[in-house]
């Protein structure tokens, strides 16, 4: 065993091989078999991170940076062992710079962290992907999430990053600039790459200034269709809207039974509208016109921040209706994206592959960018329920890719869309994967991930 040599290379009370640490990092929030790593470290800086990725690189040890293990496709965890480098150390706000609308962070700092930090100076940062992820793990699987149709994805908000390479060496991707036309992207070749090419050691952001105003509106509809293409219409009539979700009539009848609320149990479009009083007020006239227009049959409204987030909670709260109903269960959620208008037949695809199996679950999209969700209840400890919920997710994700779409539009590949990258990306996937055996030529950086050949 190396714990003895990592123990020169780092602080010996930073290298733990305790049961139950190296448990805790043998999972994510997936459905996905756990693995043990054969050690966890806990880095301060980006020399140390170096010297330890460089130590494993000669010795061919695997390294598997790690967050808060919030993902959803298994990205950390260690198939082949090797070491979870956990980055909750390296948690700090390195530099706000509010006239360029940008900060530089370490990848252990979390968004809700974040943001905290950034209200005093009148900003915020945009990506939102449910979860109080770090930003690191954002980065590594391109989150996005209930934000995106008006802020845009993590790709979008990330200016420059520090990588170190499996030789050890640290390079940078970008600059501070808001744009460039010098070199690679290497900024996009990283965002995404899931800790396969290098490990993210500090990143700069791009911020945005907090909206004077905002105001949430929720609209039921007789079919998905119809939510749909309301939704199309109000992001056609170029009304700022910065949240936009579906959520199906299955979900909204399981927020009623958790939380004993009378909503109507349709097809619902929740959104949340950004800017100053004025603006607003028309925005929401305009909007619940174009709503009307599409057979709305209920539209509330509300400018109070408490009675905004009560008016989201069938969204926010959905996965513990599911889970607080199906006690023993555990929530599988497939994640698919498509263009626009293929987006309410491959709803009503998934919806019928649900009620045909006879599994209990959910749908909820953001509608705005094409990616939606399907929730399967699953047992964890029954295969038969697991190869269900995966077959019904092979045909969700079949119907995306032959409409033009892509297997995942936010959750990442890790282990559990590995199998598509084929069939998604044809001879494009050979030279990612040179890539990768250029940059990291002894598969040291999470082997295992996106590729399978």
């Amino acid at each position: 065993m190396y714990v003895d040599e990592l123990k020169k290379i780092i602080d010996a009370d930073r290298v733990t091989i305790n049961p139950t640490m190296l448990e805790q990092h043998s999972k994510d929030e997936s459905y996905h078999t756990p693995c043990l790593p054969d050690a966890v470290v806990f880095p301060k800086t980006t020399e140390e991170v170096s010297r330890i990725v460089a130590w494993a690189n000669e010795r061919h040890v695997p390294i598997i940076p790690f967050g808060v293990a919030s993902g959803m496709e298994g990205q950390i965890i260690p198939q082949q062992g090797g070491i979870s480098l956990d980055f909750q150390l390296m948690n700090r706000v390195l530099e706000v710079k509010p006239q360029d609308f940008l900060v530089r962070v370490q990848p252990g700092v979390t968004r809700m962290q974040l943001n905290k930090e950034l209200k005093k100076y009148g900003l915020f940062f945009s990506v939102d992907p449910g979860a109080d992820a770090t930003i690191g793990g954002m980065a590594a699987t391109n989150a996005s999430g209930t934000t995106s149709v008006r802020y845009g994805i993590m790709r979008d908000q990330v200016r420059d990053m520090e990588v170190v390479l499996a030789d050890g060496r640290i390079i940078h991707t970008g600059s501070m600039a808001a744009k460039s036309s010098s070199g690679y992207h290497l900024n996009g070749i990283f965002v995404g790459s899931e800790g396969t090419l290098g490990v993210f050691t500090e990143l700069t952001l791009k911020l945005y200034g907090i909206p004077e105003a905002s105001v949430t509106a929720r609209a039921s509809f007789p079919t998905v269709t119809d939510a749909v293409e309301a939704a199309c219409a109000v992001m056609a009539a170029a009304i700022p809207v910065a949240r936009m979700e579906l959520v199906d009539g299955r979900s909204i009848q399981q927020v009623n039974r958790y939380k004993g609320t009378g909503y109507p149990e349709l097809s619902t479009l929740f959104f949340e509208f950004h800017g100053n009083e004025a603006g607003l007020a028309h925005d929401l006239a305009f909007a619940q016109e174009i709503v009307g227009e599409h057979g709305c049959s209920d539209f509330i409204s509300e400018t109070d921040s408490l009675r905004q987030a009560a008016l989201w909670e069938a969204r926010h709260h959905l996965a513990y209706a599911f889970l607080h109903g199906y006690p023993g269960k555990k929530a599988m959620s497939t994640d698919v994206c498509l263009p626009l208008s293929e987006l309410a037949g491959a709803i009503g695809h998934a919806r019928e592959l649900i009620e045909q199996s006879g599994m209990v679950g959910g749908i909820v999209g953001h509608v705005g960018d094409g990616n939606f969700h399907s929730l399967l209840m699953v047992q964890p400890d029954s295969s038969a329920d697991i190869e269900q919920a995966e077959a019904i997710n092979a045909q969700i994700v079949s119907y995306a890719l032959s409409r033009g779409g892509t297997c995942t539009g936010e959750h990442g590949v890790g282990l559990g869309k590995a199998k598509y990258q084929r069939t998604e990306h044809g001879a494009a996937l050979d030279v990612m994967y040179a890539m990768k055996q250029m940059l990291d030529p002894n598969n040291i950086l999470n082997p295992g991930k996106i590729f399978i050949f």
